[in-house]
């Protein structure tokens, strides 16, 4: 059965019906998140920067907004401005985030207000809005099959995420709580998969909310290579630390060497060494560093050195695709691990249901074909590759979303994490960041290249 939700030409009126419900689903799904992470805190923690990597909580709150009525009221809805002199505020790019704190920003109250005005009228236009190629009718590009509505929704679901790393940053008392994951058999499985040789088809043309980067589909051929069954956890990468990763140039990228040398850095952020044994914070609690979770922010600098110390690599972007998507059995490419239906608790740690990843090893519905698990959810995985266009990229709906980015500065990560929602997060969505980040909730798994005897 074909579902309406990811049917780019939704002609009967059922169609329409069931794709306006899933965009309010998402919407309010989206915002009800934003109302925790901004009421879970007083005022003047919305006010302040919890660390010069990210815009004060408040910022984010009414830039949310603001996005919102630039592209459903103003650019869908054909309405007029609400507010057109806050735009230079919350334009990501005129002020970076170290200078927001300095801008005469909405204060909280009005913030919220103007959020939830835009949110009243949307919704009031969702009942309107084409889903479809209609001569004469306004933005229909942005509007087939919902796209602008579904990319609203991941815009606020990726500030999302970005706001939960600032409260991770935050200094202070607990302020938000969430139920741990369930407790998974110790995984006995192998320690990694064999991933064919061969073609495969990487990207999307047909899922309708897939973002410009993920754009087109286009065949890759990828040498065989074997790839972690899980991703890295806390024990491994701890005998990493342990051995003296930290203090071996061998291991580590001339830039990332110097990188850590200049900052003293020691061990993933937030942990330390206190009478013998490793603590890391976690949202206002310190904790033993668990050692069978996936490690958890760390550089792509730290990720390659470990690699390399472990005597493997980190995995490219295709081959992390090809581990995650190619469904030999059935000769294609998937939407997610485990098939193309939509993710569900069983499927992969999303939507900040649990505040921490899983214990490596589980969910076994989400596996792939292959077998490889965890692929989506809990854990950024970084990649071996830069992030760049793929053959006939275009940008849509405009170039700062990604073009601005193509480069070697910028690293890919894929998966998702425990933070991230599953309407921005598909086995295609391409996250990318700098390869010294580490305040985002990014881990990794290594690979190597098969031997002509492993095919």
């Amino acid at each position: 059965m074909t579902d309406p939700a990811h049917d780019s030409t939704p002609g009967t009126a059922t169609d329409q019906r069931t794709l306006r419900e899933r965009v309010l689903s998402t919407l309010t799904t989206a915002r009800d998140r934003t109302t925790l992470l901004t009421s879970c805190v007083e005022d003047p923690d919305l006010t302040a920067q919890h660390s010069p990597l990210m815009s004060p909580l408040v910022w984010d709150l009414a830039h949310i907004g603001n996005q919102e009525e630039l592209w459903l009221l103003r650019a869908v809805g054909g309405r007029e401005a609400m507010r057109p002199e806050i735009d230079s505020l919350y334009d990501a790019f005129e002020h970076p985030r170290a200078e927001r704190p300095s801008l005469p920003l909405l204060p909280p109250d009005e913030a919220r207000k103007y959020a939830a005005e835009v949110r009243g009228r949307v919704i009031d236009l969702l009942e309107s809005a084409a889903f479809r190629d209609e001569p004469g009718a306004h933005g229909t590009r942005l509007t087939e099959a919902g796209f602008a509505f579904g990319m609203v929704a991941q815009h606020e679901q990726q500030h999302d995420e970005t706001m939960l790393i600032t409260h991770q940053l935050r200094r202070g008392p607990q302020a938000l709580t969430a139920p741990d994951p369930e407790p998974a058999p110790r995984f006995t499985g192998p320690p990694e998969v064999l991933v064919p040789g061969g073609p495969f088809t990487m990207g999307t043309s047909t899922e309708p909310w897939a973002l410009d980067n993920e754009r087109p589909a286009h065949v890759r051929d990828v040498p065989a290579f074997w790839i972690d069954t899980t991703p890295v956890t806390n024990g491994a990468y701890l005998a990493f630390v342990e051995d003296g990763g930290y203090d071996d140039p061998r291991w580590w990228a001339p830039d990332g060497w110097a990188h850590i040398r200049a900052h003293g850095i020691t061990a993933p952020l937030f942990w330390r060494r206190e009478g013998g044994q490793w603590l890391r914070r976690r949202f206002g609690v310190t904790e033993a560093v668990p050692p069978g979770e996936p490690v958890l922010h760390v550089s792509w600098y730290e990720a390659d050195a470990y690699a390399r110390w472990a005597g493997r690599r980190l995995p490219t972007e295709a081959e992390w695709e090809k581990a995650a998507r190619h469904d030999p059995a059935q000769g294609r490419s998937t939407r997610y691990p485990w098939g193309d239906t939509d993710p569900g608790p069983e499927h992969a740690n999303l939507g900040q249901r649990h505040l921490r990843p899983a214990p490596a090893g589980s969910y076994p519905a989400g596996e792939s074909p292959l077998g490889v698990r965890q692929l989506i959810g809990d854990v950024w995985e970084w990649t071996a590759s830069d992030f760049l266009p793929y053959p006939g990229f275009a940008a849509f709906p405009y170039k700062e979303y990604s073009e601005v980015f193509f480069g070697p500065e910028y690293k890919v990560l894929r998966g998702g994490s425990f933070a991230v929602d599953p309407v921005a997060c598909r086995g295609t969505f391409r996250n990318w960041d700098y390869p010294v980040r580490r305040q985002i909730f990014s881990g990794f798994r290594t690979a190597r290249p098969a031997r002509a005897e492993d095919a």
